[in-house]
């Protein structure tokens, strides 16, 4: 099999929550167990952190991976999703697996993924767990896919778990209030193990201390602290809690033992996007006119966003946007303004929304605007009506980023 054959294999023949939701999903560790087992427990040959959250969780995953580079250590990194490449997914010090090493993955292990009807995402965490050990790394920075608790990636034992936050996001799997779905991310708190909380809101702290004293781990609050952190590399205002988040848990390994300097910290922040390769976090595409892009896509992560566009200065401002079929649109689209130029269109994806259903709602909600067959079209013509002082900013979804880019 080819790259390409292997990734249509990857990407068709398996159920992919990327692609198609909610149908994809597997409320169930028992598969990824036997995936483990079969592969002979590489969870276990490797150091891990376990990072979860709402929002926040990629960025704070990276820049945790670019301050251990920084140290000298080998850093094996799991994100999802990928924006361009299904190999962005692992990389170990910021370098992508290998066409070749995926390869070799899927064709050893193809029937047993077949017998076991193992889903895209429990083969790809196998495949990571894989990679990371034969290649030895020192640690591995693993983010959680979706909620915790009954995430494929929450087999492993790490050395430090970490929840960014918790918001509304994925209602329709991890319920639909935020204790809920407090309850789901704490599931990655482990026995004698520290966590890191880095934002909480009332109704989530208790579930958050109850379940730590269950496990009998110690809770550290980084919201809590008090002091500036470092310069980075991102931009985003929303980044000053994973910054925060970020500090608190490199203290905790230093106090597990590991070897991290101050110097280390402030140039993982500064480099972290060369360290890790990290795409769609208020990148700014262009300056004249002012082009951002990011992948914020629920609530939570849409108001931190708007309400940093409303600092910009510019002439006009406009909105290339498209969701995914899964959106509660009634309360993600009163968050936009109303004076601003709209360009509609639908993810190439399955679970992309329709843009016409997305130009209907958004009428009722007073966002004027015209649809458009792609995200490039759209954004073409959005170039095309801007003047060089004009602020364009694309976004609603990663798959929407990951057109652009």
């Amino acid at each position: 099999m080819t790259y390409q054959e292997v990734l249509d294999w990857l990407f068709s023949q398996l159920p992919m929550y990327q692609n198609q939701g909610i149908s994809a999903y597997k409320a169930d560790l028992s598969n990824t167990h036997l995936l483990m087992q079969h592969l002979n427990h590489p969870h276990h040959a490797v150091r891990c952190i376990h990072v979860g959250g709402t929002n926040g969780k990629g960025s704070t995953s990276s820049l945790l991976a670019s301050v251990l580079q920084e140290a000298g250590y080998k850093v094996g990194l799991y994100t999802s999703p990928h924006l361009k490449d299904y190999r962005e997914r692992i990389k170990i010090n910021g370098q992508s697996i290998s066409e070749q090493a995926v390869i070799d993955f899927v064709i050893q292990n193809k029937s047993f993924f077949e017998n076991q009807q193992l889903s895209f995402f429990e083969m790809t965490v196998g495949l990571a767990f894989e990679y990371f050990k034969n290649e030895k790394v020192d640690y591995a920075v693993i983010e959680v896919g979706l909620g915790g608790r009954l995430d494929s990636t929450n087999v492993i034992q790490p050395i430090l778990s970490v929840i960014t936050n918790v918001g509304w996001d994925h209602m329709n799997i991890l319920g639909n209030s935020l204790e809920k779905i407090a309850f789901e991310k704490a599931g990655i708190i482990k026995s004698n193990t520290p966590i890191v909380i880095g934002e909480y809101l009332l109704e989530t702290k208790n579930i958050y201390l109850d379940k730590a004293k269950q496990e009998q781990a110690n809770i550290y609050f980084a919201s809590d602290e008090i002091g500036e952190t470092p310069a980075c590399a991102l931009l985003g205002d929303y980044q000053r809690h994973n910054k925060k988040t970020a500090v608190k848990a490199v203290e905790i390994l230093i106090n597990l033992g590991l070897h991290i300097s101050d110097q280390n910290l402030l140039d993982g922040f500064m480099n972290v996007l060369q360290n890790t390769g990290l795409k769609g976090r208020w990148q700014i595409l262009s300056q004249m006119p002012k082009v951002v892009t990011d992948i914020a896509h629920n609530c939570d992560g849409l108001k931190v966003v708007l309400e940093q566009i409303s600092k910009e200065n510019y002439e006009n401002l406009h909105f290339v946007l498209g969701f995914s079929n899964d959106k509660d649109l009634s309360k993600i689209l009163p968050l936009f303004p109303k004076n601003a130029y709209y360009y509609y269109s639908k993810p190439q994806v399955k679970r992309g929304l329709d843009a016409n259903i997305l130009q209907k709602e958004a009428i009722k909600h007073g966002l004027l605007g015209q649809t458009f067959d792609s995200i490039q079209t759209a954004f073409d013509y959005a170039k095309s009506q801007a003047s060089n002082l004009d602020f364009i900013y694309i976004g609603g979804s990663s798959f929407v980023v990951a057109e652009v880019l």
